[in-house]
């Protein structure tokens, strides 16, 4: 019998180390994803409704066959956003936890950046709030079983204001609770102060304010402390992330960012206690929020510190500044970092068909910016910061955006990124809350999302609500991902820019990617009305066809015939792309 359970438990570990090579080989894809959100089947939408009026989804919402529609699009990581414990006004004073202070929350059901308890989950999430970490743990056991990684948010930066930990494990020490707050900066500080201030909440009562009757603007906070987003005054504006405190790793603001990082200052400690409990659950990967707020040195040792026990795990940076990249890659080892100053931009413009809209903008990435590290940069075109493409802000049409995904998922081995709803035209409409009205799906907000709520079906997730055309978009998503992910062109290939030639504009664009298995042209056609008509040139490092040679289209599955020669003849339509294998 023992010989019997040995053999099964070979089985099952060859399976498991088989299926995590496979993955790893693989053009990572990732789904991100506010369980608040995606599983929500109300559609009430009330501006600034309750959990009550407007509903909230739950991590069991997350079904097998959810995770099946998932996977369906390519996806090898589910980004969980909101995961962690956040400030919030609904009440769940029965369970021993109660609604913050509206002063500082933002919207209803809170931002899932502001965390209140590092060592908690949401109980909006769960359908039995007591067993709310079990419920975290079968979904993330779910995601496992149907062969995805799971990502969730480390925020490393800053924490809920009335921040209070009730299930850290025993040992640990909240944050601040050793401070010396007559200081403004000590190095052995976990925050930074105002002494002697008093907090002041932004914004003024008035009967407009739909949350006039839970918010007096008297939170109490003696000394004031410093805020997320660096302001370092007892009077942050609105338009600051006045909800959250700056934590201190060690850097003196207020004599030139001076370091004092020996010995290490105790937020590092406990950072890296956070992360080892997460990790310590099965996670797979963190996205680490506003990772360029937090001194490199900090990175440089706690990922090293966090993957000598979980060598698997996969950080990812939110980072703005391209002439900080190498720094965070190298010395900061982080896995990927965010491409949004680079390609996002110029894809947003060429969406947006803006006049200083320019292809050479995806030549500079590759080229330049990400220079010797393509492979490590995440492109997307959506997340939960920006606005949604199909928004009347953006481009208000969902189709606009195709040459830009192609571009994204092709350009490199590097990770792709998805954010639910975008595979099927969502456009973020609708006056949430603190949300407002402004292109984006609402992150502060209990809210239901329409078009993705299509696809759900009311917990079906079998897409008969939607629409033909969307239908057809997210067929395009499927086909697009599965290329990207299957090809070894893409994952591993050179990069070869083809020049311009015939009636090329620009705003049309192509590229060969190529290994010795395999080679792709992809042309792109961002133009609204012209169609891009060329031949196009192959380098000899390329290929030299000798005879006439079978190719395929690979968006389209249409076969191609291309004549002996050193060229290949294309003719792309308005707003659209071509994945030519030849």
């Amino acid at each position: 019998m023992i010989t019997r359970l040995r053999n099964i438990t070979l089985i099952v570990l060859t399976i498991i180390c088989s299926q995590d090579t496979i993955l790893a080989q693989k053009k990572p894809v990732i789904y991100q994803l506010l369980p608040r959100l995606f599983g929500n089947k109300q559609a009430n939408n009330i501006t600034y409704g309750t959990i009550e009026q407007n509903g909230s989804g739950k991590f069991n919402d997350i079904s097998l066959k959810a995770l099946d529609g998932i996977k369906e699009l390519g996806v090898t990581y589910v980004w969980y956003t909101g995961i962690i414990a956040h400030a919030s006004l609904t009440d769940y004073s029965a369970f021993g936890i109660k609604p913050d202070d509206a002063d500082v929350v933002k919207g209803r059901a809170g931002s899932p950046y502001a965390i209140r308890d590092y060592y908690d989950v949401d109980p909006d999430l769960a359908v039995d709030v007591s067993r709310r970490m079990d419920e975290f743990e079968a979904l993330l056991a779910r995601t496992h079983e149907k062969g995805m990684k799971v990502i969730i948010d480390f925020v490393p930066n800053h924490v809920a204001r009335n921040y209070h930990s009730r299930f850290k494990p025993e040992g640990l020490e909240d944050f601040g609770l050793k401070d010396d707050a007559t200081k403004g900066f000590s190095a052995s500080n976990d925050y930074y102060y105002i002494p002697d201030q008093q907090f002041v909440v932004p914004g003024k009562p008035g009967k407009n304010d739909p949350l006039s009757d839970l918010r007096d603007l008297k939170f109490a906070e003696f000394p004031a402390k410093a805020t997320g987003n660096n302001v370092f005054s007892k009077s942050p504006s609105e338009n600051d992330w006045y909800e959250t405190v700056k934590l201190n790793y060690g850097v003196d603001y207020a004599n030139g960012e001076k370091n004092h990082f020996d010995p290490k200052p105790p937020v590092w400690l406990k950072m890296r206690d956070i992360l080892l409990y997460w990790a310590s659950k099965g996670i797979d990967g963190f996205r680490c929020d506003m990772a360029e707020m937090v001194p490199v040195e900090f990175w440089e040792w706690v990922i090293p510190e966090i993957k000598s026990k979980y060598p698997s795990l996969i950080f990812i940076g939110e980072a703005y500044n391209s002439a900080a990249y190498a720094t965070y890659l190298n010395r900061g080892h982080f896995d990927y970092l965010y491409d949004k100053v680079g390609l996002y931009d110029g894809l947003k413009r060429l969406i947006r068909n803006e006049s200083n809209a320019n292809v050479k903008e995806i030549s500079k990435v590759w080229q330049q910016e990400t220079a010797g590290f393509g492979d490590r940069m995440l492109r997307f075109l959506e997340n939960h910061d920006e606005e949604r493409i199909a928004s009347a802000g953006f481009a208000g049409d969902p189709l606009y955006s195709i040459p830009a995904m192609v571009v994204s998922a092709t350009l490199s081995g590097g990770p792709v990124m998805l954010y639910f709803g975008q595979e099927v035209g969502e456009p973020g409409k609708g006056v949430e809350g603190f949300g407002g009205e402004d292109n984006r799906t609402t992150i502060f907000d209990y809210w239901g999302v329409p078009e993705h709520q299509k696809w759900m079906n009311n917990g079906a997730f079998d897409g008969t609500l939607l629409s033909k055309g969307q239908k057809s978009l997210r067929d395009f998503y499927i086909k697009l991902m599965r290329i990207a992910t299957s090809s070894d062109a893409i994952k591993d290939g050179r990069i070869y820019e083809i020049p311009v030639s015939g009636n090329m504009n620009n705003r049309m664009y192509g590229y060969i990617r190529y290994t010795a298995k395999q080679r792709l042209l992809i042309i792109v056609n961002f133009d609204r009305a012209q169609t891009l008509e060329a031949s196009i040139s192959l380098p000899e490092e390329v290929v030299k066809i000798k005879a006439s040679v079978p190719a395929t289209e690979l968006l389209t599955d249409k076969k191609l015939n291309i004549s002996a020669g050193i060229s290949i003849p294309v003719k792309v339509a308005p707003i659209s792309a071509q994945i030519i294998e030849f």
